[in-house]
């Protein structure tokens, strides 16, 4: 049986993905061509990161001009302060530093700022990072990254999957802007599903598929992840999170009627066949995103990946019917029944599913 430890270790290893540059590119193309301004005259703030070589540090140093950036700060959580299980060497940039101290690289975090040109190239970028140890571990919990991120304007990181909840709270109750990676499941909890129903966050540009491949140190056992080449994973279901907006956000969903549904949908259980509805919920089961009936009225469950595709303008969410019980301010509409809140079709769960209501077009 494994230690406490051991779980520890495992756990935190399967943290340890490190987002790939072609990726955080992209996402952030999506949000300036939406609005070229959205990142000038701002302090972005990357936390949960390995400034000296994070692809999150190496994208906004190299592009602090363009972007128009008052200010980077990017800090990085104690080797020490880690499970046992996770190495740390120090890289060559640190060793090679006269700020390098052979305790402090593995108790302290680190930071990592931009502000000007130090170097008299007459550009800011990658080469005028100033950097020193933190006081203490870079725990974002802790009071000293707490201040940090009251100075920045914006958050944007891949944060340990297991610690979502708390990085998203965190972020929350400062009220920033912020553009996070999580795991798409993140969706269904009752601390997150608010959110998301309220337009106070919604999904990203996305990556392709909802597939992300990330750097890891490690080689990771799950049926979600596969190998795809040295030390290159491909996780299911990643999603980036943001209440930053972007154009894609506002594109209209192109659908079909309900009775062109059941007589062209390319999905056997709609073609020929219609739309069921649920035991406990007076709503229909709408099994895909594609599916969607552009003239029904009433209530409709679709799958959570529908959120890959969600215009405000075109839907209203009013709740989320999932297995993990049953919450009132989740759930966001009554059920028929006083015990099984999951989405039931003729007593079969259906998994999680979205609840929304087609807007009505102005007249």
């Amino acid at each position: 049986m494994a230690t406490e430890t051991q779980i520890k270790a495992k756990k935190a290893k399967m943290d340890e993905f490190y987002t790939q540059y072609a990726d955080i590119e992209k996402e952030m193309n999506a949000y300036l061509e939406f609005n070229p301004n959205v990142f000038r005259g701002k302090t972005v703030l990357l936390p949960c990161d390995d400034p000296e070589w994070s692809n999150f540090t190496k994208y906004f140093a190299q592009k602090f001009e363009a972007l128009g950036l008052k200010k980077l700060i990017s800090t990085s959580f104690a080797p020490n302060s880690k499970p046992q299980g996770i190495t740390h060497q120090p890289t060559l940039f640190e060793l090679e530093s006269p700020e390098f101290d052979g305790e402090k690289t593995q108790t302290n975090g680190k930071i990592f700022t931009l502000t000007n040109d130090l170097s008299g190239d007459g550009v800011v970028d990658v080469d005028d990072l100033q950097w020193s140890y933190l006081k203490g571990n870079g725990d974002f919990l802790g009071d000293e990254i707490k201040a940090l991120r009251d100075e920045a304007d914006i958050i944007i990181t891949n944060p340990p999957f297991s610690l979502f909840r708390n990085f998203l709270a965190w972020i929350m109750e400062a009220q920033k802007e912020f553009v996070i990676v999580g795991n798409q499941n993140a969706i269904t909890y009752k601390e997150v599903f608010p959110l998301i129903k309220d337009n106070r966050m919604w999904l990203g540009k996305g990556f392709h598929r909802s597939m992300a491949h990330f750097y890891t140190p490690f080689v990771p056992h799950s049926k979600w992840i596969e190998q795809e080449g040295d030390h290159i994973v491909r996780v299911a279901g990643v999603q980036w999170f943001t209440n930053i907006e972007h154009g894609r956000r506002h594109q209209p969903l192109a659908l079909m009627t309900q009775a062109d549904n059941i007589k062209f949908s390319k999905h056997k259980e709609i073609k020929g066949v219609g739309y069921k509805t649920y035991d406990n919920y007076d709503a229909i089961e709408v099994p895909f995103t594609d599916a969607i009936p552009s003239d029904f009225e009433g209530v409709m469950g679709v799958p959570i990946t529908f959120l890959t595709k969600y215009n405000p303008d075109q839907f209203e969410i009013l709740g989320l019917g999932a297995s993990a019980g049953y919450d009132p301010a989740i759930v966001g509409l009554p059920f028929l029944g006083d015990k099984d809140a999951r989405p039931l079709v003729n007593g079969k769960n259906t998994y999680a599913r979205i609840f929304l209501r087609r807007k009505k077009e102005p007249k």
